[in-house]
């Protein structure tokens, strides 16, 4: 089994040095169009954030432990997540918005917006997307303005606090252009040796003794070596370059014997 796999690893490794140019050109031919779609085709989008803290104000009658209107409070969380993406809050964050530069329209409004918070954390972040920096600070900003005044109504409640608003920032957050060269980079490659060994599998003529011995299990009684016409022209002449003479001091004797 150990030979099987150093066979079949060296007969890979043959196969890359017999076809390396192939495979550097493929590669390269990849890395040119992945650079090509990152920086001239993929549009850059950026990204900003504010975060919002629930948290419920008690009251001097309230029975509850300050630990179980925090666990409340955090349940709560989820509920504020489907009331911030609700046409109540987004139908009024797109009329604040819709003359921002780079803003789709209140359909890719939704698509556009995305709610994260940590583990047993009453704060939560809301992250806005767009084609412009400022754009995205401004949907996460009226996002969050909104949501508060919306949820006050619908829930009688005030334990909403914007943390922190969002800023902008001048740094697309996708594409990455860095991570995006490098896997065109694998992929060149990784595509090269894919061609090199289809395209060798596709042959069925023998090229070498090894070949001959491993695979078709047959004895190699020798090797005849390939002789360019050329060189047999030129091997010609030479001959008949050196016989002339010695045909002329052959006439030259005997026709002294004579």
């Amino acid at each position: 089994m150990e030979n099987q796999q150093k066979i079949s690893v060296l007969r890979i490794w043959e196969i890359i040095r017999k076809h390396i140019r192939m495979i550097i050109g493929t590669a390269f031919f990849v890395i040119i169009i992945s650079i090509f779609v990152t920086f001239f085709v993929m549009t850059p989008k950026y990204s900003a954030t504010t975060e919002i803290l629930v948290n419920r104000k008690a009251s001097s009658d309230a029975e509850a432990s300050q630990f179980q209107q925090a666990q409340a409070d955090v349940q709560l969380i989820s509920t504020y997540k489907d009331i911030i993406t609700s046409p109540t809050v987004l139908n009024e964050v797109n009329q604040r918005v819709h003359d921002y530069p780079g803003y789709q329209g209140a359909g890719n409004l939704s698509k556009s917006l995305s709610i994260s918070n940590a583990q047993n954390s009453q704060v939560f972040s809301l992250t806005a997307k767009s084609t412009d920096a400022g754009t995205a600070a401004a949907i996460a900003n009226e996002t969050a303005s909104v949501f508060k005044k919306r949820v006050g109504k619908l829930m009688s409640v005030d334990n909403v606090s914007v943390v922190s608003k969002a800023t902008v920032d001048p740094t697309p957050t996708s594409p990455k252009k860095i991570l995006n060269v490098l896997i065109g980079i694998v992929l060149g490659i990784i595509f090269g040796i894919a061609f090199a060994c289809l395209k060798e599998l596709s042959n069925s003529a023998v090229t070498t003794e090894t070949e001959l011995s491993d695979e078709l299990g047959l004895t190699s009684l020798g090797i005849v070596d390939e002789i360019d016409q050329k060189v047999i022209e030129q091997t010609d002449t030479k001959k008949s370059v050196v016989d002339e003479p010695t045909l002329n001091t052959v006439d030259e004797r005997n026709y002294r014997r004579v």
